[in-house]
């Protein structure tokens, strides 16, 4: 099996630096963030930057790229003004991915904050309704991450996800990102095997696995259904080695590219080990 796997790569000194790393530590796939993600804004992208990421993601190895959006975004607001903000940056953030070629945008749905589930993915969908109305044409997808369900967080359930794809204008817009992490502590129990092919076939049967164009591998610190959002290194987890074991060795899965979002230092040393321990669960 030839599985697409990397890890979200540092962006010190600009996107293209992310496949300068990414190179040297072997990945065929990455995440990165193309601006500050803890701010909402960032200055524009030069025409050097744009054509410097291109032409090094061109020459390099790397199959796949997500970018991932600022975790300060939130689509569906109880306060009309920050309402406003991050369906502004979300645009930006959409704009970015446009510019340098990435083919997706992943971003957490959004927390209601007490407004209630209902409202919170109508206001979601109107966000992503009202971004592609203003990017027609664009190739960059829309990725919704499944969450662990944390606070108010939408998107822990498969359901959510797909109610929120429904109320999009433009479905063939919307991609779907499983992280493994999240999906354990929103209560999908992916490690013993037969419960592992009952949440890939829920998945298939509400969502559809033509919809999901990345995995985050992640094991959790939290326990199944705890609700809680923590990433730990792979096998070090709740959810252990018997649950990558599982997905490393899914057919269906095969082609899904594969990133790491676990702890790690500037160097990256840790996701080498993360990615082979990963490999070494493939069975021969």
């Amino acid at each position: 099996m030839t599985h697409l796997l990397g890890a979200h790569t540092f962006v010190t000194g600009g996107p293209a630096s992310a496949i300068d790393t990414a190179e040297k530590l072997g990945f065929t796939a990455i995440q990165i963030f193309t601006k500050n993600n803890n701010q909402y804004f960032a200055k524009d992208l030069s025409e050097k930057e744009i054509n410097d990421f291109k032409s090094k993601l061109l020459a390099s190895n790397i199959k796949f790229v997500v970018s991932h959006d600022s975790y300060l975004i939130n689509l569906c607001s109880k306060d009309p003004m920050m309402l406003k903000k991050s369906r502004e940056a979300f645009l930006k953030e959409l704009e970015r991915c446009e510019q340098l070629g990435i083919p997706y945008l992943n971003f957490h749905p959004g927390a209601h904050g007490g407004q209630g589930e209902e409202l919170g993915i109508k206001l979601i969908a109107e966000s992503l309704n009202i971004v592609h109305q203003k990017t027609k044409g664009y190739k960059t997808k829309s990725m919704l991450e499944a969450t662990a369900g944390q606070g108010t967080a939408l998107g822990y359930r498969f359901e959510q996800l797909r109610k929120i794809i429904d109320l999009v204008e433009e479905p063939e817009r919307m991609s779907v990102c499983i992280d493994t992490a999240h999906i354990f502590a929103a209560g999908y129990d992916i490690r013993d095997s037969k419960q592992y092919k009952k949440v890939i076939k829920e998945f298939n049967d509400i969502i559809g696995l033509e919809k999901l164009k990345c995995i985050h591998m992640n094991d959790s610190k939290k326990e199944l259904g705890s609700r809680v959002d923590r990433h730990e290194h792979i096998g070090k987890g709740f959810i252990g080695t018997e649950g990558f074991t599982n997905i490393m060795n899914d057919k269906k899965l095969e082609r899904v590219p594969k990133i790491l979002e676990t702890p790690k230092g500037k160097d990256q040393k840790e996701d080498l080990q993360n990615i082979k321990l990963l490999l070494s669960l493939v069975k021969k």
